[in-house]
């Protein structure tokens, strides 16, 4: 989808934000927790009818999240649906949720990891922007920088975005573009599907959590074959935490696979982005454009 993306209108106090689990079950009481957390803010808040149920690791069936997910978009009290956490399971409902309310009523959807299948159809297939942020699981967490939710705040109210940050940029220059991508596992898997992420000229991010390096390197040699890694503005790794080794070392640091895999174009690639599984996962729009100024000092990504 090429034409320009919608923007939901920003929150006010006032407003009422939906809380659903569309993957992974969570713990009730950190889904109790979330409210007070929101209203704090000044917000309202509907908990979906099966956020906290659980099948296997599931919030509910297919169904049960489904029937959530599906019961926030249409109503347009709901200003904002915030997904309590990630895990799996988006991906078993994205193409039975019908988004057609938001070509009335758009609104902000907001979570990340197993939330980027929702991001990526937003974006693509509705041309809705969305809040890549992190989620109420983590909401208490304590390891969690002050940064992590208020940025999540000021997105969320439209309050002044820029994300500074200190990390290696190789090949420096002029970085512009529609902001996309997530987690690369799920990036990885929605090749082929409606929702596979459009990426020339785009900012594209990535970032993963507990995989093997070789699977790093094989997700990005399949985006690159697909296309996916050819004529970007520019190439943003996040947080790549707790990766594994096999018996036969691989040998190469995150920074190093990335770099053997793109090393032939010509773009922007930085590094240490604070956004992704980590302790300081600051919130930022997607399908909206960015920019990125770097210098000796450091780099920052403004909105």
């Amino acid at each position: 989808m090429s034409e320009l993306k919608r923007q939901p209108a920003y929150l006010k106090p006032g407003d009422t934000v939906g809380l659903v689990s569309p993957s992974w079950c969570i713990d009730p009481v950190k889904l109790d927790e979330a409210v007070p957390y929101l209203e704090s803010w000044g917000l309202r808040v509907k908990v979906g009818k099966n956020a906290a149920k659980t099948h296997g690791p599931f919030a509910g069936t297919d169904a049960e999240r489904l029937a959530d997910m599906q019961e926030m978009t249409d109503d347009p009290s709901v200003k904002a649906v915030i997904c309590s956490r990630g895990g799996y399971g988006m991906l078993r409902i994205i193409d039975r949720i019908d988004f057609s309310a938001l070509k009335e009523n758009p609104k902000w959807y907001a979570g990340f990891s197993d939330i980027t299948v929702l991001h990526n159809w937003l974006s693509e297939v509705c041309g809705i922007i969305s809040i890549h942020a992190d989620m109420p699981l983590n909401f208490n967490n304590l390891s969690k920088t002050r940064d992590t939710f208020q940025t999540l705040r000021q997105a969320l109210f439209g309050q002044s975005l820029q994300i500074e940050w200190k990390g290696r940029c190789l090949r420096p220059g002029r970085i512009e573009g529609e902001m996309t991508g997530g987690n690369l596992s799920l990036v990885y898997s929605l090749v082929g599907t409606k929702a596979e992420a459009e990426t020339r000229n785009r900012i594209l991010f990535l970032e993963d959590v507990g995989e093997y390096y070789y699977h790093i390197d094989r997700m990005l040699m399949s985006l690159k074959l697909a296309g996916k890694l050819e004529g970007l503005s520019a190439l943003l790794i996040g947080g790549m935490r707790d990766m594994n080794d096999t018996k036969i070392p691989w040998g190469m640091s995150i920074e190093e696979t990335v770099m053997s895999v793109v090393d032939e174009y010509d773009y922007p690639v930085l590094f240490d982005f604070p956004a992704g599984h980590i302790s300081d996962n600051r919130a930022f729009y997607f399908g909206r454009k960015a920019e990125i100024r770097t210098s000796d000092s450091g780099s920052i990504l403004l909105f």
